[in-house]
């Protein structure tokens, strides 16, 4: 038994009899509570229990065994998932104000630091995969020319793999921007896996980013808002990034949440190695079974390849976006019938494709009834040959930077009529989160026609006002 395990730990101190005169407020009295939750180890940083933001034990413990599983020199636990993780270390990268080179297709948390912090973005437009409507990788040739174009740049900040599965070539782009000693921060939301699998050298820890953000809860068996965050290398200090830490995360951790993050550690500890080759095995298999689809598609699955795809660099296998551009079915329609008549529930609905998400805690039986579902689906479902609607969109004319976007007086106008105007917030389709339209640039023709697909296709399109198909524009 280690020195230092959090959910033993708490397990204990649960069962001593020792009354809670403290927060939560539930206070552990299961007699009064459900009893499917938790409430027993639920606590705040009590005597012998650390403190998450100046963690010297148990959780300075979880902390190491996170570098030591990932290959980190300095990693943080995070109860706020990636989005305070990638605050926190673009703050910690870059001064108010300064310039950062990031992709176009990263999260709205990035976008959301580039205006907290007055940030001068230059953006770096995907291609996109023309079977699909996909994002394909950030080619490192277009990171070199970026940044001869672009001396000030102080941070690059990328997405890989993207919240379908594309994988860019971090070594070699973090090699371009060390050469000219910008750090180089990985958004690897959905690629916590990564370094388990045969793909392990793409994981950017591996690759030799400077920050990577982890969604421990999104493919490694860890409840819903853990993540982790690592420093490698020397061009981030751990304390400034701590000390951002401190401002983007909550001062009242779960501890629940945090046990979840132990319990995750433990896993992969101890467990991974057979635990994920099972699931290369199972997603081999399934791979073979999707050789029989005559209509439907799995990306990077039985008969498509990743040369088929000369946008993308890399693909995580553990991604499985269906395409249905064969089929008169949309990605919303797709996931409908997986919903309703096989009881799958799916991550994503796309224009073009229906997003499914695997992990090392999937089972035999999940993916024997998926393939028995898509080859039911791929059978009669009726053809229709068509090319995705989203494409590449050009990059947008900047009026000025997002948080200048935020003090001009605004009108609300019909999407339609926004053409030309100066956009005031953020319009995006929420899964995934990627911005379609933000505030300081100038709406183009073409990303209304991106919008206006998305929602003819069922998408989820949101704004800040809440106010869709109005878009706040400048006055």
């Amino acid at each position: 038994m280690r020195e230092h395990d959090l959910l033993r730990q708490l397990t204990e101190y649960a069962a001593s009899g020792a009354y809670p005169f403290h927060m939560p407020g539930h206070k552990r009295n299961a007699a009064e509570l459900p009893d499917n939750l938790p409430y027993s180890i639920d606590i705040t940083e009590i005597d012998g229990f650390d403190d998450l933001h100046a963690p010297e034990g148990v959780l300075q413990d979880l902390n190491r065994r996170l570098s030591q599983v990932f290959g980190a020199e300095y990693s943080f636990a995070l109860v706020n998932g990636s989005t305070c993780g990638i605050l926190a270390g673009i703050a910690a990268a870059v001064g108010r104000g300064d310039t950062v080179l990031m992709a176009r297709n990263c999260h709205r948390s990035v976008y959301n630091a580039v205006a907290l912090l007055g940030l001068h973005p230059v953006y770096l437009q995907p291609p996109t995969d023309a079977a699909t409507g996909i994002s394909g990788s950030i080619a490192p040739e277009s990171v070199r020319a970026a940044l001869e174009q672009h001396a000030d740049v102080r941070l690059l900040v990328l997405t890989s793999p993207t919240y379908d599965g594309v994988l860019s070539n971090i070594a070699e782009i973090a090699e371009i921007a060390h050469q000219k000693n910008i750090p180089v921060l990985v958004d690897e939301a959905h690629g916590a896996h990564l370094a388990f699998t045969k793909q392990k050298s793409l994981s950017a820890v591996q690759a030799g980013a400077d920050i990577v953000i982890h969604s421990l809860h999104k493919t490694l068996p860890s409840l819903t808002q853990t993540a982790a965050a690592h420093i490698c290398g020397t061009r981030i200090s751990p304390a400034e990034f701590a000390h951002q830490l401190s401002v983007f995360e909550t001062s009242s951790p779960s501890y629940v949440l945090l046990a979840s993050v132990a319990a995750c550690v433990r896993f992969l500890e101890e467990r991974a190695e057979a635990a994920f080759a099972a699931y290369e095995t199972r997603l081999q298999c399934f791979s073979e079974h999707c050789r029989t689809l005559k209509k439907l598609s799995v990306l990077c699955k039985g008969a498509d390849t990743l040369t088929a795809h000369p946008s993308f660099f890399a693909f995580d296998g553990g991604k499985l976006p269906i395409v249905t551009t064969h089929t008169a079915l949309d990605g919303a329609a797709l996931l409908q019938r997986l919903r309703k008549d096989y009881a799958l529930e799916g991550e994503m609905a796309a224009t073009s494709y229906a997003l499914l998400m695997t992990s090392v805690c999937d089972t035999d039986e999940g993916f024997s009834r998926l393939t028995r579902a898509l080859a039911e689906i791929d059978r009669t479902a009726e053809r229709s040959d068509r090319l995705p609607c989203f494409q590449t969109l050009p990059l947008p004319k900047l009026h000025c930077t997002p948080a200048e976007a935020a003090i001009h007086k605004t009108q609300s106008l019909i999407l339609q009529a926004c053409v030309g105007r100066v956009s005031a917030e953020t319009v995006l389709c929420y899964p995934p989160g990627i911005p379609l339209v933000v505030p300081g640039e100038v709406i183009s023709a073409e990303a209304v026609q991106a919008v206006e697909c998305a929602q003819n296709h069922g998408l989820f399109v949101r704004t800040i006002r809440r106010n869709f198909p109005y878009i706040a524009v400048f006055d």
